[in-house]
């Protein structure tokens, strides 16, 4: 399957930048995703010139935030390096409530007003806006958004240049999800899918991904929603994991693949 995307964090405690993208050309990856900190360091000429060479686009940079009050300045240098790497999109982190506050409305709101602000410049430089809901059990400290529906709200509000990542891990749960896909779909901001699975128990909400197959999201069944929705893009491999994290980054990756060939459609 060459519609398959690995993120970097489903191998980066082993593996670093340079070492990743060799992984994934060996393997017959076209597009990878990256993540900023792990650009730093390897030092982002080398990362280019690994990419370039190998041939490599990249689909998503991680990312803008958690959000802060002197965060736009920093979330602009952001885009502008995703920009550099030709970044399809950029994921927006907004980070959860601050320390002592209880208003969640007050901060969903303030989040996009920083959303806006960044928007115009995305759109002149031609990198997208990645919103990513997350479980709402990461409300407190990780993100505001924890759900498809706010997500897609957003993009209603704010136009053109901005779309939605769909990540089976953080989505499954939601009664709405198919009537929420089927709305970005018809609106074409489906700019990502995610793949990994949710382990029962789960011992941490952020670490303890399962490997695609080994728990009880119906991956095949919200794939066949995402595609019916009109996205053609790539999957994307994106597994948090202590456990998988303490293997060899190349078996990972080809256990990783040999799951989506078995889980999801040609």
């Amino acid at each position: 399957m060459n519609n398959i995307v690995f993120n970097h964090a489903t191998v980066r405690e082993r593996a670093d930048m340079l070492t990743f993208l060799d992984l994934c050309a060996e393997r017959g990856m076209h597009t990878v995703s990256i993540w900023g900190d792990e650009i730093d360091k390897v030092g982002e000429d080398k990362a280019l010139n690994r990419l370039r060479n190998l041939g490599l686009k990249v689909s998503g940079y991680n990312r803008i935030g958690p959000f802060t009050p002197d965060g736009l300045r920093v979330a602009e240098a952001e885009l502008e390096r995703a920009a550099r790497f030709d970044s399809d999109h950029i994921f927006l982190f907004t980070g959860g409530l601050a320390k002592g506050d209880r208003d969640l409305i007050g901060t969903r709101n303030r989040a996009e007003d920083t959303i806006a602000g960044l928007l115009e410049k995305a759109r002149s430089i031609g990198v997208k806006l990645a919103i990513e809901p997350l479980h709402p059990m990461l409300n407190g400290d990780r993100t505001v958004i924890a759900s498809l529906a706010q997500a897609n709200d957003i993009c209603d509000r704010l136009g053109a240049g901005i779309g939605v990542v769909i990540d089976v891990y953080h989505l499954w749960w939601d009664p709405a999800l198919e009537h929420e896909i089927h709305r970005a779909g018809l609106a074409n901001r489906i700019l990502g899918f995610h793949v990994n699975d949710w382990l029962v128990p789960t011992r941490d909400l952020l670490r303890d991904r399962g490997m695609m197959g080994d728990g009880v999201i119906d991956l095949p069944g919200i794939e066949l929603m995402v595609r019916h929705a009109g996205y053609s893009g790539p999957i994307e491999i994106e597994i948090f994991s202590d456990d998988w994290w303490q293997r060899e980054p190349s078996e990972v990756m080809d256990i990783a693949l040999q799951r989506c060939r078995q889980i999801f459609h040609p």
